[in-house]
């Protein structure tokens, strides 16, 4: 079994393997016609179920032969440009050898003596990002598995800063985040214990963007009632419509009220590559903390996330010594110990994706790429808004839209509801493209992604066709079932 461990004997037997594996998915990279099979669950789970864990294959080849069939074959490939869903991108070839090296090195980012370089890539990368959005020169930040971990890190570093001004109980701090803001920051007040209260929804406005002026009067009903702002949480980029929040409004009510200013920027963080966009992230520079997932827009590999604060200091509340780790000496003999910073321990290697990305491609060869979504998203826009069949939320800022489909002479809203919602799944179980769904206004509605830049025009007509035939489809079948 020994033959299996990476190490200078086996050095040939691991480029032998892996140059197998990257074969097949090359393979399967370069034919696959569709996002996605259309396996059922039902299809798929027998197949696992029938692999016996306990008796090992002894052949790389056999094994990935097996992984075709439970795996490979049935995949959702996020590469096609009909995958139009959530947010997960299309990935980078430097990236993806960037993860190839990580993953053999193996190196641990926690502390200096089993990274070294590589804590001092992490450190660069960090002061990279921060320089982008103009945090300033006592800037600093780690990376985490992603954006809800980043979430979470930024608000208990606000929860502490705010305990250390005020001590009050807990149960006293408010977090007040737009009504369309991640589903993280409620789960993260939750793990911080702040209560089920803690957090105040501040509604939108008709772009989906945080009103300020209910936010101003949130912040003074806290004060008025003897609770204590912790935080406001401003998002670039929300997660159903691409929104951004007006940054340097919130920023103004952030210092009038001595209150935390977060920027969820998982999203919008490619703005930062932006020549043509940047602008859209103005005030972002005046965030306490910020949440980026290079793993969204940089078009990174999973994972790839960072949480950036604009003061070090701050970030002692995530630190923790252990004398077989990094014991206090390490602080004053100056030795980089990036768990000093992190929620993690054991941390890969996750900085050294977009570090060969930027060696290789550059910041503007990034940005151009994610402008390119976003200029697709506008055309998107003007074919839905023009077209009698649908119904389209906002105009989009960023890569997303969240329309439906408007049968003609149907106006049950509950029929139309499931009209969509039939054709979504329809869609999915024919595999020739994959949108997302979401609720507005307790209706349900259809999401486009826009991450590919091999994604056209073309694309998003055939799929709107798509979707219109499968719900017309629907329609046309519970019409006979009723007559």
């Amino acid at each position: 079994m020994r033959s299996h461990l990476l190490n200078d004997t086996t050095a040939e037997h691991y480029r032998r393997s892996v140059t197998e594996g990257i074969e097949r998915v090359a393979a399967k990279l370069a034919t696959t016609d569709r996002p996605f099979t259309g396996v059922t669950v039902d299809e798929l789970t027998p197949r696992i179920d029938a692999v016996d864990l306990d008796k090992p294959l002894l052949d790389t080849t056999a094994a990935l032969d097996e992984l075709e069939e439970v795996y490979l074959r049935d995949a959702v490939y996020f590469h096609h440009p009909r995958y139009l869903a959530h947010l997960n991108c299309p990935v980078v070839i430097p990236a993806v050898v960037g993860e190839a090296v990580l993953s053999a090195v193996n190196s641990s980012l926690d502390t200096w003596d089993q990274s070294a370089g590589g804590t001092l890539i992490e450190r660069k990368l960090i002061d990279w990002t921060t320089s982008r959005i103009g945090l300033g020169p006592a800037a600093d930040g780690v990376f985490t598995s992603g954006g809800s971990q980043s979430n979470l890190q930024a608000l208990l570093l606000a929860r502490d800063e705010t305990k250390s001004e005020n001590p009050e109980h807990p149960t006293k701090m408010r977090v007040f985040a737009s009504e369309v803001s991640h589903f993280s920051v409620k789960k993260s007040a939750t793990l911080l214990g702040l209560g089920p209260d803690a957090v105040v929804t501040i509604p939108v406005d008709r772009d989906k963007r945080m009103q300020t002026v209910a936010l101003a009067r949130e912040l003074e009903r806290c004060r008025e009632e003897g609770l204590v702002p912790m935080a406001v949480v401003a998002t670039a980029g929300t997660t159903d419509f691409g929104s951004i929040d007006p940054l340097p409004e919130i920023a103004e009510l952030c210092a009038q009220y001595g209150t935390w200013m977060h920027v969820d920027a998982a999203y919008g963080c490619g703005l930062l590559a932006s020549v043509k966009n940047r602008h859209l992230l103005d005030g972002i520079e005046r965030a306490d903390s910020v949440t980026v997932d290079y793993h969204k827009s940089f078009f990174q590999p999973v994972s790839s996330s960072a949480v950036l604060v604009r003061d070090t200091a701050t970030l002692r509340h995530a630190t923790y010594h252990a004398d077989y780790l990094n014991p206090r000496r390490m602080v004053t003999e100056r030795i980089p110990n990036q768990v000093d910073k992190s929620l993690q321990t054991t941390r890969r290697f996750d900085a050294l994706k977009p570090w060969m990305t930027l060696r290789v491609m550059g910041a503007d060869g990034v940005g151009q790429l994610f402008d390119e979504v976003c200029d697709l998203a506008g055309k998107a826009w003007e074919l839905l808004a023009a077209d009698p069949r649908f119904d389209v939320v906002v105009e989009p800022q960023l890569s997303t839209l969240v329309f439906r489909h408007i049968p003609a002479g149907v106006t049950d809203p509950a029929e139309i509801d499931r009209a969509n919602l039939y054709a979504r799944k329809a869609l999915f179980a024919s595999g020739d493209a994959i949108v997302a769904g979401t609720k507005v206004g307790g209706r349900h509605y259809l999401k486009f992604t826009l991450l590919n830049p091999e994604t056209t025009v073309d694309d998003i007509v055939a799929v709107l066709d798509l979707i219109a035939g499968h719900a017309e489809q629907y329609l046309g079948e519970n019409l006979v079932e009723a007559s």
